[in-house]
């Protein structure tokens, strides 16, 4: 029996305070029409970006019963999609997740979250950047950011990075395993206030870019957001394009709107003004196919 809507399994981390991962995946994915169905990882009092001194409860030791009891019940997804992990022995968890619950119609995200501008998150370390090689090699998607891409590759992170240098990272990507490569956070070295999203479609060998304005304030979680509007828009039956589109926009419209407000930072872009611009048509496409 078809199940009237999508379900995604949401293998995130929830943190108490601060719009990032489950916090924003939920409303995100729940107001495009899909179901969210948490898996999570760890339990914060809040995210990692820009808090000292939160409580990290980490919950390796209970995803195997969690699992295996969605199993048991014959729980089917839609889409399994994978975020910021507790520890790396979840990456192994996560592949046995998606060796039970893979079929031939659903898709496997993984977002490989470790680091942003060159550096690693404060609960990340190398080996967790192997656990994350062995677990790309599964995805159908992965969408990190450009510092991410690099560990991934065992690269030296730099922002003067070139266009077909970005084209030959996501090919070298997509070869570890991933159809659909997205790198994300990409400062254009040529247009000095835009930044961009670079994609490869390996099926057809297509690369698309897209990008925008880029506003000088640090919001937490955005990368979560991202990628939730992505997969929703691609589980609604947007192209490639339009859902890199749809993201990009979405994100640029958040971090303008709450640009003008005076608050923490830390706390997120104000995704609770923003949640009914999912429903704007997509006018002017902003993509570009790439030679």
């Amino acid at each position: 029996m078809k199940n009237p809507v999508k379900k995604v399994a949401a293998i995130h981390d929830l943190s108490g305070f601060g719009r990032a991962s489950l916090t924003s995946i939920i409303p995100i994915l729940s107001y495009m029409g899909i179901q969210v169905c948490p898996f999570p990882t760890a339990v914060l009092s809040t995210h990692t970006g820009g808090f000292k001194d939160f409580s990290f409860v980490d919950l390796t030791d209970s995803m195997e019963d969690y699992m295996n009891h969605w199993k048991k019940e014959n729980i089917e997804f839609d889409c399994i999609y994978s975020g910021f992990l507790g520890s790396p022995e979840q990456a192994d968890i996560i592949l046995d997740f998606v060796k039970k619950f893979k079929n031939n119609s659903n898709i496997v995200v993984v977002d490989p979250v470790m680091g942003d501008d060159g550096k690693f998150y404060s609960t990340i370390d190398e080996n967790m950047v192997h656990k994350m090689k062995n677990l790309i090699k599964k995805a159908d998607i992965i969408t990190p950011n450009l510092t991410e891409a690099t560990y991934l590759l065992g690269q030296k992170y730099t922002k003067d990075i070139e266009e077909e240098k970005v084209k030959k990272m996501l090919v070298d990507l997509s070869n570890i395993g991933p159809k659909i490569v997205v790198i994300t956070s990409i400062p254009n070295i040529h247009i000095s206030d835009n930044i961009d999203v670079f994609a490869y479609d390996r099926d057809d060998h297509k690369f698309w870019k897209i990008g925008c304005k880029y506003i000088p304030a640090d919001f937490p979680g955005t990368g979560d957001m991202f990628t939730s509007v992505f997969i929703g828009s691609l589980l609604n039956g947007d192209s490639l394009p339009i859902a890199l589109d749809r993201s990009v926009k979405f994100i640029n419209i958040g971090i303008r709107e709450s640009f003008g407000f005076t608050y923490p930072r830390r706390e997120g872009i104000l995704l609770e003004k923003v949640l009914n611009t999912l429903n704007m048509p997509i006018i002017n496409s902003n993509y570009e196919l790439l030679e």
